[in-house]
Order: structure tokens, then sequence, then C-alpha cells
């Protein structure tokens, strides 16, 4: 019989330790089972039994429908809890990204705030040197003017100087 039916790995099975069920008398189905079970062995071992073939087929087909059911039951709940986690992986995900766009709206503000106060400063900054290099500028002016005046003092003093030399050599001849 279990060559007919291979066990399929993705599904494992989970027993209960003992120490995990309660202590109480065997459910209903657990012992429809075991009587199953027993008039399964006795048919086997009693083969003069006024059990027909067909009877078995069917109990056989009854047995591994329960199986398959039973099998559909685990992978059901497999999959629910696999979508629980999938889920909370979800949730988990779209708060850190609330909380990162937080952050990063955050991170906006403040560099507008930044800058907003560059710009303040350096437009502070240029009208600080134009004035500065304004009043360089009027103290180069004024130095250009006592330049030129000296130099035309100079040139003026030069003239009288060559005629007094002009005078003091007609003197001394």
């Amino acid at each position: 019989m279990s060559s007919l039916y291979t066990r399929s790995k993705e599904y494992t099975r989970s027993r209960k330790a003992q120490s995990d069920s309660p202590p109480s008398s065997p459910s209903p189905i657990a012992k429809t089972l075991k009587h199953e079970r027993l008039s399964r062995l006795e048919a086997a071992t009693n083969p003069t039994s006024s059990e027909s073939y067909s009877d078995r087929a069917s109990s056989r087909s009854s047995t591994y429908s329960r199986r398959e059911n039973r099998l559909a039951a685990l992978s059901s709940r497999a999959e629910e809890e696999s979508n629980r986690d999938y889920k909370r992986l979800y949730e988990s995900a779209l708060s850190e990204n609330q909380k990162l766009k937080s952050k990063l709206q955050e991170a906006q503000l403040e560099l507008a705030d930044i800058k907003s106060k560059l710009e303040k400063a350096t437009q502070v900054r240029p009208k600080r040197e134009k004035r500065a290099l304004e009043r360089k500028l009027s103290e180069m002016e004024e130095e250009m003017k006592i330049l030129t005046e000296l130099k035309s003092d100079n040139q003026r003093l030069k003239d009288e100087n060559g005629a007094l030399i002009r005078v003091i050599s007609k003197l001394s001849k």
C-alpha cells in the first residue's frame, strides 16, 4: 500500500510531545481510526472473513481521502502562517518607510533653511566688500590727488631750480 502513495517531502509531520496534550480520553475520531485499523488487521490476518474486496477498497479510499484532508489542512495552516509572516513583514517595512519619509522631509526642510541662511550671508558679504572697496578707492583717489599736486609742485621746483642755476651760472661768470 505504501508504494502506491508516496509521501511528499513538502509536508512534514509535526508531533506533539506527550506533555503538550492534555491527559484526556481519546477523541471519537481517534477511536474510529483505531477501530478501522483493527478491522483491517483482522481482515489481513483472516482471509476467510466476510469482508469483500470492494469493502476493503472503499475502506482504503476513505483512509486515503482522510490522509489527503489532513495534508491539505497542514498545507493551508502553513500557508496561513506564511501569509501572516508576510503581512507582518509588510507592515514593519511600511512603518519603517513612513519613519524614513518623515526624516527625509525634516532633512529637506533643514537643507532649505541652511541654503537660505547661506544666501543671506553671501549677500551681506558682497555689500561689506563693496563698501570696503569703495573706501579704498576713495582713499586711493585722494592719494592720487595728493600725488598729482606733489608732482606739479616737484615740476615747479625743478623749473625754479633750473632758473636759479642759470642765474648763478651767469653771476659766476
